[in-house]
């Protein structure tokens, strides 16, 4: 029988995130998440059918606890619609989703499982595809600059700063990631400079 208590599942799978980023998808056990979740042996099997039900339901939970905070949404609304203004909101998406590192971690992982396991495949595929179009679709009746092309390429370039970020710090050191991301924002969305 599969238990259903809603916050028991929630610390279990943010359990398995952080088993996923530590030890890899071989290391991601029902004992494993019991063990980093601090509850007895077998809480775990009660609560996913099997491990691939456990793979599953780690990559919704990720994309629930990366939800931004309902003011930056709002903050979208507000003030001007410009280049300027994209460049904030890129700045908070970038901190936002560093600062989960063993989330952003875990779903790496959930990617290259991903390859072997045609449900976690179809999944991910369909999670990601949903998130890249509400971001699209959110962009374009924000008023913001850019198009759907515009959408995509800053998707594309900071997933792999924030991966070079979490994986290879060394590689742009920390104190480089605020200008880089500008960058990233000047040069995929041509516009007037920055405001004085």
């Amino acid at each position: 029988m599969i238990r259903q208590n809603p916050a028991r599942r929630a610390a279990l799978l943010d359990a398995a995130i952080e088993v996923l980023a530590r030890d890899g998808a071989r290391g991601l056990t029902f004992r494993a998440v019991d063990v980093e979740a601090r509850v007895p042996n077998g809480t775990a099997s009660n609560y996913f059918s099997n491990r691939d039900d456990l793979l599953t339901q780690v990559g919704h939970r990720f994309y629930e606890r990366l939800e931004p905070e309902p003011g930056v949404m709002a903050a979208v609304l507000e003030g001007p619609r410009d280049r300027d203004r994209v460049t904030e909101l890129m700045h908070e998406l970038v901190a936002r989703v560093s600062h989960f590192r063993s989330g952003y971690l875990a779903l790496l992982e959930l990617r290259l499982e991903a390859t072997r396991r045609p449900e976690l495949r179809r999944l991910l595929t369909e999670r990601i595809r949903a998130d890249v179009d509400t971001n699209i679709s959110n962009h374009m009746a924000s008023g913001l600059p850019g198009d759907a092309t515009t959408v995509v390429l800053l998707y594309l370039a900071l997933n792999w700063l924030i991966l070079e970020r979490l994986t290879l710090p060394d590689i742009f050191p920390e104190d480089q990631i605020n200008d880089l991301v500008t960058d990233v924002v000047e040069r995929i969305l041509p516009g007037p400079g920055r405001s004085a």
